[in-house]
């Protein structure tokens, strides 16, 4: 099983999504600091949105298989700079989350569009909160 790394903006779904992978009661917990749990780190937002704080994903990311880049198909910000990857020694695989509030298709190319020119290897869309079009991110992070 690959040790995942999540990194996304604050409220983008990352514990949640760790939540429902580990099959545990979903509910809200604001990350306050970096967290390890099984097979997932989980970073505060606050990594992501201070670029004064990158350094901390890049050393955190060590301890990774894979970094996971966390979008929500509701969130329009520009989260991740162009070839964020590259700071990564390791691959990177970006997910869209909040894929059940999506209302128009728009939402979810502009989600796939920054996560893949951030360097995103693959993308996922799920939506963690409905357990919806988990298998196939839960298998690559099961896949050795």
């Amino acid at each position: 099983m690959k040790r995942a790394m999540f990194v996304g903006a604050i409220g983008c779904g990352k514990t949640t999504l760790l939540q429902r992978l580990n099959r545990l009661t979903i509910h809200y917990n604001k990350t306050q600091s970096v967290e390890f749990f099984k097979n997932i780190i989980d970073t505060p937002g606050e990594f992501i949105e201070h670029r004064r704080m990158y350094t901390n994903i890049a050393t955190t990311a060590m301890d990774a298989d894979v970094v996971v880049l966390l979008q929500s198909a509701t969130d329009q910000r520009l989260i991740f700079p162009e070839a964020f990857s590259t700071m990564f020694g390791r691959p990177v695989v970006g997910v869209v989350t909040k894929i059940d509030l999506v209302t128009t298709l728009d939402q979810l190319k502009w989600a796939e569009k920054q996560l893949k020119e951030a360097g995103a290897q693959r993308i996922f869309e799920v939506s963690a909160l409905k357990g919806l079009q988990l298998d196939e991110f839960q298998a690559y992070l099961e896949k050795k």
